[in-house]
Parts: structure tokens; sequence; C-alpha cells
């Protein structure tokens, strides 16, 4: 257990600059930064994933829990590419130089390369992989790499596509997977990528031993879920709930909730074999790390799950939940009628007429208008007896249905807002959960005031029963990881977070997450910001994350200035972000009594007048919501060495490890 008080950084593999030119940072390129943050007297350096994702930025869609991502091997450092300089220095010279790394590029240019390389030695290597080889042997010593070699050759073969739409081989058994393995016609192809992930390890294994030789706690991340189109979830389907799709509900900045896409993990699955998947991820990190991020820790209590029939997360629901069922609202009240009121969204014939007629565009006559609505009752609706009501047919399960009918823009616009308008979603037949807005419900905005309130007194009982039920499978959950590794649990906490979360956090001794901005008592006027000397030792403090924007972009463009200068006693502060504004606010941060004071590195860097980017949105790792090139492409604005010499710099970050933990008035 790391009991230290520390400060620590931030850093993407990918952003790493070192001695030795390259297109992207890769793995050795660590082992310099930490001699720099030891400079800094930083004791805790933390990593983005660093997980085999393939073709796609984000290290939170990865293609393997085990594999590491062959964008950070230094391909120079390899025994077999003695003959191949010039082109690794091509490469090099290519992308080296931008200011964000071109990620697919760069990607593209090294695996070819990695295949040229491979073919030139692969009867070499094929000797090494067999029996008492070093391949061999590390084969043996790492047999996930069976299940992801197999994989990533049939991606391959089926042009990258996600293995759900493969024509043969998506549905496998172990046994299935062992004999593509040993199939002498893709030898060769497995031995490739087995090849490629030793390596890999070889290189990511002596810069972790590096930066643990220089004193600094190496931090991973592990994100919870898996992505769909996934080694893991290809290979072990049974350990996966892929009926739903996981996510996060509305808040502030999505107030549509989060779809992610991932499934859910089947945990009476994974009960059965004692949560060996978990135990194997563990201890493969553990090899790397002596601390580990659990990204979205709210979902070993409860996840926010969506059908796969629908975009948005708006009717999702908890899992697990104690339902609401058909006898709890005959209990109220409610006939089957009016059960279908409160559970199936209704669409007035006069909603549908208003829509064609405001949204249309042109101008329509009554005729076309008819028409128009004639097409949609056919496509989309039934009619509730004699009623100006209508509901959905049967065969729409979600958004995407709507979206299938190709139906004009006002009709869809008007369509999708009916499916989203009730007090339940009914997932089991005669089982009921609340939709996040229910309140905002036409259902429930005709209900009489006391049925309101036995409504709401039911829920709030529902409620209170999951939370018991949520708090006990957090606990049996994390226990597992706990017991299974030696490394410190730091969890990613935010969101709508359940009371038995931190009581638990607590409890097993995890490090929660206060993220400054955001760490704030949201129910009182102005939102005041919480003491830094009420911060809980067992905890990471931090004022910014990747998903957000950097301290000085947050400080110029979002920041209520006035409030947060009052909240850490300078009153004065200018508008514009420089070093000594930098200076002021981490030194107030690195006062709160969290076990780990945690800064992204482009925040330390602003205690400098050196390393300011023009534009301070262009310093953002990713920009949540948002597709595109620059997300996760982020590179330091020098070399590890260039930093190095900023000696006021280096001066001023050391300073901030004296900085004692604030006390009470």
């Amino acid at each position: 257990m790391i009991k230290t008080r520390l400060l620590g950084t931030v850093v993407p593999i990918g952003a790493l600059r070192g001695s030795k030119p390259s297109a992207v940072g890769e793995f050795p390129d660590l082992a310099e930064f930490a001699l720099l943050c030891k400079k800094m007297k930083i004791g805790l350096i933390q990593l983005l994933p660093v997980n085999d994702t393939g073709y796609e930025s984000s290290p939170y869609f990865s293609l393997t829990a085990f594999a590491l991502h062959p964008l950070y091997l230094r391909i120079d450092d390899l025994p077999e590419a003695a003959n191949f300089k010039s082109k690794i220095a091509a490469i090099n010279k290519q992308f080296g130089g931008e200011t964000r790394f071109p990620y697919q590029e760069i990607l593209r240019a090294k695996m070819e390369l990695l295949k040229e390389i491979y073919t030139a030695h692969e009867s070499d290597i094929a000797k090494k992989a067999n029996a008492g080889g070093s391949l061999g042997t590390w084969i043996e010593q790492n047999s996930w790499v069976t299940h992801y070699a197999v994989y990533r050759r049939l991606k391959e073969a089926n042009a990258g596509k996600s293995w759900q739409e493969w024509p043969e081989h998506r549905n496998v058994t172990p046994e299935d997977i062992a004999a593509l393995w040993k199939d002498p016609k893709y030898r060769g192809e497995h031995l490739f990528w087995a090849w490629l992930q030793e390596a890999l390890d070889k290189q990511f294994s002596a810069a972790a031993k590096a930066v643990t030789d220089a004193g600094i706690i190496l931090e991973g991340d592990l994100p919870i879920l898996m992505n769909d189109d996934s080694c893991d979830v290809w290979a072990h389907p049974a350990i996966f709930n892929q009926e739903l799709s996981a996510g996060a509900p509305p808040d502030m900045y999505s107030p549509e909730g989060q779809n992610w896409g991932f499934p859910l993990y089947d945990w009476d699955a994974q009960e059965k074999d004692h949560y060996a998947w978990w135990k194997l991820r563990l201890a493969v990190a553990g090899k790397y790390y002596q601390a580990y991020r659990i990204d979205h820790v709210l979902g070993f209590f409860r996840i926010w799950a969506s059908s796969r029939s629908d975009y948005s997360a708006i009717l999702g629901r908890y899992i697990p939940y104690t339902p609401v069922t058909n006898a709890d609202l005959r209990k109220l009240g409610y006939d089957k009628g009016r059960i279908r009121w409160l559970s199936q969204p209704h669409v007035h014939t006069g909603e549908l007429w208003d829509a064609l007629r405001n949204n249309w565009g042109a101008p329509l006559n009554e005729a076309d208008i008819a028409a128009a609505a004639k097409k949609v009752f056919t496509k989309a609706l039934d009619r509730v007896g004699n009623e100006e009501l209508w509901t959905f047919k049967k065969k729409i399960k979600g958004e995407k249905d709507i979206d299938a009918l190709k139906l004009h823009p006002s009709v869809r616009s008007c369509l999708f807002q009916t499916w989203r308008n009730r007090i339940f979603i009914e997932y089991e037949k005669g089982k009921y959960s609340p939709l996040w807005y229910y309140r905002n419900s036409r259902a429930y905005n005709s209900l009489s005031a006391s049925e309101k309130k036995s409504l709401e007194e039911l829920l709030q009982k529902r409620m209170a029963k999951s939370e018991k039920i949520w708090e006990a499978q957090g606990k049996k959950l994390l226990s597992i990881l706990v017991e299974s590794s030696s490394m410190l649990p730091c969890a990613e906490d935010l969101g709508a977070v359940p009371a038995c979360v931190p009581k638990v956090l607590a409890k097993l001794k995890i490090l929660g997450l206060r993220v400054v901005r955001w760490h704030r008592r949201w129910d009182e006027d102005r939102q005041p910001y919480i003491p830094f000397e009420e911060y809980p030792e067992l905890s990471v403090c931090t004022p910014a994350v990747h998903d957000s924007s950097t301290v000085r972009e947050w400080w110029e463009r979002e920041a209520d200035q006035e409030q947060f200068s009052g909240f850490i006693g300078y009153p004065s502060l200018p508008r514009m972000y420089n070093p000594g504004t930098a200076k002021v606010a981490l030194t107030k941060i690195t006062s709160a009594r969290s076990r780990f004071r945690v800064f992204q590195i482009q925040d330390l860097l602003h205690l400098s007048n050196k390393w300011y980017a023009e534009d301070p949105a262009s310093e953002r790792v990713n920009v949540p919501g948002t597709n595109n090139e620059f997300n996760w492409t982020y590179r330091l604005p020098a070399s590890v060495g260039e930093i190095g010499k900023d000696k006021d710099l280096v001066k001023t970050i050391a300073e901030l490890r004296k900085i004692k933990p604030a006390k009470k008035p």
C-alpha cells in the first residue's frame, strides 16, 4: 500500500518526445521522462491506457484488455531492425515535427515497416517460437496472446471490420481458437502478432523499471468496460451481456446521456470461474504498474444500460435495479389502460399535424398534410380505440427503428421526442424502470397531486432498496480486485454518484477522484468550492482531466474568475492566464489533503512562459462528444531534454512538493 503523499503528473505515452527523434511518443521515452520527473520531485506518473486500439485513436476503445499498442514500439531498438535504419528515420522525419501526431498515418507506416522487418526474419523468429525458444517461452507465459493473435489475423483478413460482421468465425469456442492458432497455414501470421507483443512487453517493462528505479510510482489506467469489437468479447462472450449498451445517465454536460456502445459484464457468469478474466487482467497490469486507475468505478456498483435500438441514453436504466411491477401500480389504483399510459409513449393526432404544418419548410395544403400524416400513421403508429391518440407499432423498439422509416426530419424529431415522453420503460414483461426525465412527461403531469405523491414514494422505496443492492455488489466486486493485486487502486468516481460509493471506497481504502472545478456544494447558492482542507486523504486531487480543458483554457474561457480567485484567497488574479496565475492556482491545489495531487503535464508546463501554445484549446487531450483527428494526439511542445533545461520550471515544480496539506481554521 502506497501511503506517501505524492505530487504526480498525467501524460499520454504518445505525447512524449525523447532524445531520439520519433514520429510519436514510444515506451522507451518514458524512461527519459522519469528522469525529468525525478528532478522535478514528482513522485507519480499516471498514464492513459496503452492497450492496442487498432486504428481508433481513443485509448478507451481497446481491441484487447491485455495486448499493448504497436504505436508505442520503438522499432529502432529491435535487433531485427538493423538493416532498416533509413526507413525508420524516414518515418520519424516525416511525422516527428508535427505539433500533434497524425495517429492513423503513423500507425499505418509503422505497421507496414514492422511486417516488412518480420518477413525478412520470419524463419529465425519461427525458430524462437519453438519449444524452448525465447518467443515460445514468452507465449507460454502469456497465453492470452494466442487469442489476440488469431483475432488480429482474422480482423485483418476481414478488412478491419468488427468480428460481428465477419462471414465466419463470429461464434467461436476456446477449442476453435486453439485449432486456428495451431493451423500451420496461418502460423507465420499468428507469430507476427506474438513477436510484436513480446517486443512491446520488453520495452514497456524496461521503461516501467526505469520509472521505479527513479523512485517514482507508475500508475496505469484500466477502463472498466471493453469495446464491442474486441478480442475479449469475441473470445469470451459468456462473461459479457451484449444485448444492452453501457453508458452514463444524462447530466449538465450530456443532456441525452452517454451511450458508449460497450457491452455489460455478466457478473453471475464471471463469478462461476472466480472472476478469472479480471484477475488475469490485474496480473498483466501488475507487471508494469504499482497503482492503477479504475475508469468509471460506478460500473462495479451499477451500470446505466440502454437498448441497442437507441442512439441516446435517455431511455436507459440502472442495472441492477429493483423494478416497479404491475402489482405495485395496481396497488396505487392504476388499471391496465392507465399503466399503458404511464409506460408507453403516446402521440396526439394534432401533434403530428402541427409538426407537418410548422416544420415542413414549404407550405403544404391540408390535403398534402393529410397524405403525409397517413403515411406516418401507417408506418409507425397504431390508434388507441377511437381516440385521437396513437401508440408506436410493436415493431418499433427504439430510435434506430424510427430512423429506419426514413420520414421527414420534422416528423422524425416529433416521433423522437414522443418516444422519450413517458414515466416508465417496461424492460421486461411487467417490470418497469423510471425514465431519467420522467417528471417532464405528459403522463406525469396528468397525474393529480396525490397520485404524484404516492408514485414518488414508491420510486423512493425502490431507489433505497436498489442502493443496498449496489452497495453489496460494489463491495463484493471491488474487494475481489483489491485482494487480487498489490497495486493501489484509484477510482474515477465522477457522475451521478450514489451515497454507497464513497462509503465502500473508503472501507476498501480505494482512492476516489476530486476534480477541483467539479468538487463543489452543488445544492447551495452559487455552488461554492469545497475547501482543500476538507478533501479526504484517500483521494486523488486534480484540476483537470483528459476529457476537460486544461487549467489555462478553463480559467480564460470557462471559469467564474471572481469566484475561484476568492476561493483560493487571491481576488486580483489577471484575466489572462500566465505563470504567476498558474503558480498561485497550482500551489493552492497542491495543499489539498488528498494523498495524490496530480496535474496534467500541460498544466505543469504553464508554470513557465516558454511552453504556452498560442491557442489554449490546442493543448487539450480530448474533446468529448467529438470524433476527429485532433483527439488523443497531443504532444509535448519540446523534447524532455529541452524542457529539463528550463531550470526555473524544474525548480518551481519541485517546490510544489513542499506544500503542506491545508488545515481547518
